[in-house]
C-alpha cells in the first residue's frame, strides 16, 4: 500500500523531523532548569492534564534517524498512548503519522503494547487520522509486523468496519484491505466473516464505482474457503455479486465474476446460485463472455465451465443458445480468448443430450478452423480432440467431422514438433477413436502421408510413455492395409518390430493383443514376414503361444466349462506359416 508521499517528500520530511528534534532538544536543555524551579512553586502548579499535554508536544521518544526508526519501547508507548488518547486532533495526527512512518521502516515484529494506541486512533473523530492509521495498519499487516489475531482480539475490527461505511474512498479502501488481510488468518476468519460480510454487501450496492470496486475486491478475497462461501450465501451475497456482473465498471465485473467462479467450485452451492430467478446468473455470465475486456470474457467462460459440471445447468445453457455468443470468441486473434471458449464448449459436448444440437449449430466447422490456425496451442488441440471425439459418436457427427476439415486439422497437429506428451496422448487417442468408425477409418487411411507414418512410428517407440506408445501403435494397426499403405509402412518395418517386441513383452494383455493384431495385419507382406522370421519377435510370439496354451490347459481342468459362443482365436504360431 502506498503511503501517499513520493520518495522526495518522504526524504524531506525525515530531514525536517531530524532538524526539528535537534532544535527541540536544544530548546529543552535551556528551559528545563527554569521549568523545574517554576514547577516547585505553588504559584505555577498545573493540572495533570496540562502537564500531560506539554510533555506530549515534546515528542522526545518519537524519533527517526537517517538510517532506521529507533524504537525506545517504554518511552514510545507512554508518549503514543497520551497522543492517541488526546482530544487534540493535531496530536492525534502526530501519532498517526508516526505509525505511518513506522510501517514503512519497521522490519521486525511490533510489540503488542505499541499496537494498543492504534485502537484509539481508529476511534478518532477525525477522518484524516483514521485514514492515516488504517493505512499504517495495512502496511504492518502486509509485512506481517503485527499479529493478526492480536488485532482482532483488541477489538479493531469494529472501527475498521465502521470505516467501510464512511463514504470516503480512501478510508474504505484501507479498511477493506485490513479486513481482508485479517480474514486471511484462519483463526480470525470466523470473526471477520460474521461481522464483516453485511457492511461489505451494503458497500457493494453503492452507486459509486469506486466503492463497488473496493467491496467486490474484498468479497472476492473472502470466497477462498468453503466456510466463508457458505456464510456469504446465507447473508444474501450471491444475488449482489450477480448484479455487479451487469455493472459498467470492468474491474467490478472482474472481481465479482472471480468471486462467483470460486463459489461455483462448490457444487452444493449450485442450487442457491440457480435460485436467482429466470436464469439471471447464466444470462449475465454469457453476456460478460462477449465483453470486449479480455480478462472479463475469459473469467466468465471459466465460471460457466465450472458450473457446467451440473447437468441441470448444462440444459439451461443450451436453452439459452450459449453457442451463439461463444462462436465469435473462437475466431479472435487472441489465443487466450480462443482457449477459454473452446474449453467451455468441450465441457458442453461431454453431455450426451447436447451432441446433436452442437453438431447442427456448426461447432465442428469452428473446431476444424481452430485446428488449422497457425498458432494452435496445446490447450486448443486438447479440447478440440475432446469435442471431435464426443460429437463423432453421434451419426450426424461422423459426416460433419469429414466435411469440417477436422481430420486435416488433427493430422496437421500431429506433425507439430512442440507438443507435450500429454497433448499427444489426447491427439492420438482421438485419432484412434475415429479409426474405430468405418467411414472415418477409410478417410484417414487415405489422408495419411509418409510424414504422418514416420511420426506415429516414432511415437509408438516411446517406451517411457506407455499410453502414448499404445495410442500411436493402435492408429497404425487400424490403417486399411492397402498397397499404398504398405508402401508407406515398409521403410519403417525395422523400427516397428522394435516397438512390437516391447508390446509383446508387456504384462498387460491389451498391449500384447495390439502387437498380435498389428503382426496379423502385416503378415501378408512378404518383406515384413522375412524380417519377422527367425528374429526376436518370432521368439516372443512363440512365448505368447506357449502361455496361451498353458492357460487353455488350466482352464480345461476347471469343470464344468460353460459353453462359449465365441470361436477360439487362431493360435499365434499359425501366423508364422
Amino acid at each position: 500500500m502506498a503511503s501517499g508521499f513520493c520518495e522526495d517528500c518522504s526524504r524531506l520530511l525525515e530531514e525536517f523531523n531530524f532538524h526539528l528534534r535537534k532544535v527541540c532538544r536544544e530548546f529543552e536543555r535551556k528551559i528545563k532548569p527554569i521549568f523545574r524551579e517554576l514547577c516547585e512553586c505553588t504559584c505555577f502548579s498545573v493540572s495533570p492534564e496540562s502537564s500531560y499535554l506539554r510533555r506530549k508536544r515534546r515528542k522526545r521518544s518519537l524519533s527517526l534517524n537517517d538510517e532506521e526508526l529507533q524504537l525506545h519501547e517504554e518511552e514510545s508507548l507512554q508518549t503514543l498512548s497520551r497522543l492517541s488518547a488526546s482530544e487534540d486532533i493535531e496530536l492525534q495526527k502526530t501519532a498517526a503519522m508516526f505509525y505511518l512512518q513506522l510501517s514503512h521502516h519497521l522490519n521486525s515484529p511490533l510489540p503488542d503494547a505499541l499496537l494498543e494506541p492504534v485502537m484509539n486512533l481508529l476511534l478518532s473523530s477525525d477522518l484524516d487520522v483514521q485514514k492515516t492509521i488504517s493505512l499504517s495498519l495495512v502496511n504492518l499487516l502486509v509485512k506481517n509486523n503485527v499479529c493478526r489475531a492480536s488485532v482482532v482480539e483488541m477489538g479493531m475490527l469494529v472501527p475498521l468496519l465502521d470505516l467501510i461505511r464512511s463514504g470516503d474512498s480512501s478510508a474504505q479502501s484501507h479498511s477493506c484491505a485490513c479486513v481482508c488481510l485479517l480474514a486471511s488468518s484462519e483463526s480470525n476468519r470466523e470473526a471477520v466473516m460474521l461481522e464483516g460480510v453485511k457492511p461489505l454487501l451494503a458497500l457493494a450496492k453503492s452507486y459509486d464505482p469506486r466503492e463497488q470496486q473496493v467491496a467486490s475486491w474484498a468479497l472476492l478475497l473472502l470466497t477462498h474457503s468453503d466456510w466463508s462461501r457458505r456464510l456469504l450465501g446465507d447473508a444474501g451475497g450471491f444475488p449482489v455479486l450477480v448484479l455487479l456482473l451487469q455493472g459498467s465498471d470492468s474491474e467490478v465485473q472482474f472481481y465479482s465474476c472471480s468471486a462467483l467462479c470460486n463459489i461455483s467450485s462448490a457444487r452444493e452451492l449450485h442450487r442457491k446460485l440457480l435460485s436467482i430467478g429466470s436464469h439471471f446468473l447464466l444470462k449475465s455470465l454469457l453476456t460478460l463472455a462477449s465483453s470486449s475486456v479480455q480478462k472479463n470474457s475469459m473469467q466468465a467462460c471459466r465460471c460457466l465451465q465450472t458450473l457446467s459440471q451440473n447437468d441441470l445447468i448444462q440444459e439451461q445453457l443450451m436453452e439459452l443458445d450459449c453457442v451463439l455468443p461463444l462462436q465469435p470468441l473462437l475466431k479472435t486473434s487472441s489465443a487466450e480468448w480462443r482457449e477459454s471458449a473452446v474449453t467451455l464448449l468441450s465441457a458442453l459436448t461431454s453431455h450426451t443430450p447436447n451432441k446433436a444440437v452442437l453438431v447442427s449449430e456448426g461447432l465442428l466447422e469452428e473446431v476444424g478452423q481452430l485446428l488449422l490456425h497457425p498458432t494452435c496451442s496445446s490447450v486448443i488441440i486438447t479440447h478440440s480432440c475432446r469435442i471431435i471425439t464426443d460429437l463423432s459418436s453421434c451419426s450426424e457427427g461422423q459426416q460433419a467431422v469429414m466435411e469440417a476439415r477436422c481430420l486435416s486439422g488433427l493430422l496437421g497437429a500431429l506433425l507439430s514438433p512442440s507438443l507435450t506428451d500429454d497433448t499427444l496422448i489426447h491427439l492420438t487417442s482421438c485419432l484412434q477413436n475415429l479409426m474405430t468408425q468405418h467411414p472415418l477409418q477409410s478417410e484417414l487411411s487415405v489422408m495419411i502421408t509418409s510424414e504422418h507414418v514416420s511420426r506415429l512410428v516414432k511415437l509408438s517407440g516411446r517406451s517411457q510413455n506407455p499410453q502414448l506408445s499404445y495410442n500411436s501403435a493402435a492408429v497404425i494397426s487400424r490403417l486399411e492395409m492397402t498397397g499404398e499403405t504398405l508402401q508407406l509402412l515398409k521403410p519403417h518395418y525395422v523400427a516397428m518390430l522394435e516397438y512390437l517386441s516391447v508390446l509383446l513383452q508387456n504384462k498387460d494383455l491389451k498391449f500384447q493383443q495390439l502387437g498380435l493384431v498389428t503382426i496379423s495385419n502385416l503378415k501378408t507382406d512378404g518383406d515384413f514376414s522375412s524380417l519377422l522370421s527367425g528374429g526376436e519377435v518370432e521368439d516372443q510370439l512363440r512365448t505368447v503361444h506357449d502361455q496361451t496354451e498353458e492357460t487353455r490347459r488350466l482352464l480345461q481342468t476347471i469343470q464344468p466349462l460353460s459353453p462359449s459362443p465365441v470361436h477360439p482365436l487362431q493360435p499365434p504360431h499359425q501366423w508364422l506359416r
